[in-house]
């Protein structure tokens, strides 16, 4: 991306920064799937880079079904 670009993807709290980040690399690492050291995913496949993100939604979402089925007992 370049620079001069802005992020339409902004954290809404920014201290979850890395939180994502650890929960990415665990992903990657359940799937198989190296991460760049230096941060260019350039050279991966859209369906890598997408599995990754489609499984942190998918964790995410379970964790938040977790935490609001504990407050309805």
């Amino acid at each position: 991306m370049a620079n001069n670009q802005s992020r339409t993807n902004n954290l809404v709290v920014p201290q979850a920064t890395a939180a994502l980040q650890q929960m990415k690399y665990e992903i990657a690492n359940e799937l198989g799937i190296p991460i760049p050291q230096d941060g260019y995913y350039g050279n991966y496949t859209s369906r890598d880079t997408g599995s990754i993100g489609g499984y942190m939604t998918k964790r995410l979402v379970q964790q938040a079904q977790q935490t609001l089925s504990g407050y309805n007992r």
